[in-house]
């Protein structure tokens, strides 16, 4: 039974280790970058950065308008358009640059203060935003295009350049944040010149408004959903610099970048299993199919956490000097990973049906409870410990009214895009 179900299945579960190869490529390279980076910079400015950054992955989703969903769909779906979507793409791009550069200049303002430079802020927020998240979008084309094998790789590239760039700054003479920024957008944009040169399929770019009018509904559905997830997933930093301050923000940035790196191998079949949704929307019907996903996922980001937090009990400094000064409060996040990555996975399963509205719907609100029950912790609990422990009950929270919204929408008939 068993040889005869993945007899049937060895394509969907070639594709899915061609796609597990560059999450696995990824996870060590970036375990690098890492590593090199938070011991280089100190850990105030390494918590500056990770904000910012994630300030920049926030703001990235305003870029285009969220027209990367019907370059996405097109891809996988009527790939003969790609020329046409991938034009229409990049003119999305160039109106939403403006509204882009004022939501930027206003988050720096709102949260960053005299804390980090404008100029400094700008230089990382446009690496994420504009070079980062377009070599994005040629992945997610070449995904789309069942291309896997050539996405892993140049996730692997672009991620071994950032590594490349962070080793290299750790061995230059000027070690501030403010040389990093350039380092880190000098990496980024060569990674998005490979991209553009050898990945991106040759197409003709075309223009034809009328294609897009019925796909702006999807797209500005997208782009809020889009929005609001990231800002429910990255609002935690922003909040715990503006309660805790750069040092702070520094303790719980390198906390999460550990967590972060369970969430890989979870992504990738993420994105597998949107696309088989696509095709067969009504496949979660089966309690027991819901169940078994969401167990494998928990038990994957769990495990892989404990697997992190024993290696590094016994070798300590295997990191470096500064993340072995906080080692001894990862499994005080045990649970983080698990339900973290689960309201990821949700998210997912209602744009794979169509459902983008929900989506956005949805996630508006657990960024609001989020944002909620965040700021009541920073302000309750003083001691780094105490609110890093009340964080598992924090996110089970959000998990819980997660699902109950996500699976009350799957109810309903899925959507055709």
């Amino acid at each position: 039974m068993i040889a005869r179900h993945v007899k049937a299945n060895a394509g969907l579960i070639r594709n899915y280790f061609s796609v597990i190869s560059g999450s696995a490529g990824r996870l060590v390279i970036s375990l690098a970058y890492f590593v090199a980076l938070a011991n280089t910079l100190s850990i105030a400015e390494f918590g500056l950065f990770a904000t910012a950054s994630a300030t920049g992955v926030v703001l990235s989703r305003l870029v285009s308008f969220g027209f990367v969903s019907p370059l996405y769909r097109i891809s996988t779906v009527k790939p003969q358009l790609l020329g046409a979507y991938t034009g229409g793409y990049l003119a999305a791009v160039v109106i939403s640059l403006p509204i882009f550069a004022l939501a930027a200049f206003l988050t720096h303002l709102v949260f960053f203060g005299a804390d980090l430079a404008l100029g400094i802020f700008a230089v990382i927020v446009a690496a994420e935003a504009l070079l980062w998240r377009s070599l994005e979008v040629v992945v997610v084309v070449n995904n789309g295009l069942n291309r896997f094998g050539r996405a892993a790789l140049l996730v692997i590239i672009g991620t071994a350049l950032r590594a490349i760039a962070a080793v290299l700054f750790a061995f230059s003479s000027v070690t501030t944040l403010a040389a990093w920024s350039w380092w880190y957008a000098g990496a980024n944009g060569t990674a998005l010149v490979i991209a553009i040169l050898f990945f991106y399929p040759r197409v003709k770019l075309r223009l034809i408004p009328q294609l897009y009018y019925r796909r702006l509904a999807d797209s500005f559905a997208v782009a809020g959903a889009e929005i609001l997830f990231y800002i429910q997933m990255e609002l935690d930093k922003l909040l715990v610099l503006a309660v805790g301050g750069p040092q702070t923000a520094g303790v719980y940035a390198i906390i999460m970048r550990l967590v972060d790196l369970t969430a890989l191998p979870v992504r990738s079949f993420n994105m597998m299993l949107v696309q088989k949704l696509m095709r067969s929307p009504d496949m979660l019907k089966s309690l027991k199919i819901r169940g078994g996903l969401e167990a494998g996922v928990f038990a994957v980001s769990t495990c892989g956490l404990i697997a992190l937090a024993i290696f590094l009990y016994v070798f300590p400094r295997a990191l470096g000097s500064n993340v072995a000064s906080v080692v001894a409060l990862l499994p005080l996040v045990v649970l983080v990973p698990g339900l973290r990555n689960l309201i990821e996975y949700q998210a997912e399963l209602l744009y794979a049906r169509g459902q983008s509205g929900l989506r956005a719907f949805n996630l508006s609100l657990l960024a609001l409870a989020k944002a909620a029950l965040l700021s009541w912790l920073l302000v309750t609990f003083t001691e780094v410990k105490d609110w890093l422990i009340w964080l598992n009950a924090m996110f089970a929270a959000i998990y819980l009214l997660s699902t109950w919204l996500t699976y009350r929408a799957v109810k309903q008939p899925a959507r055709r895009v």
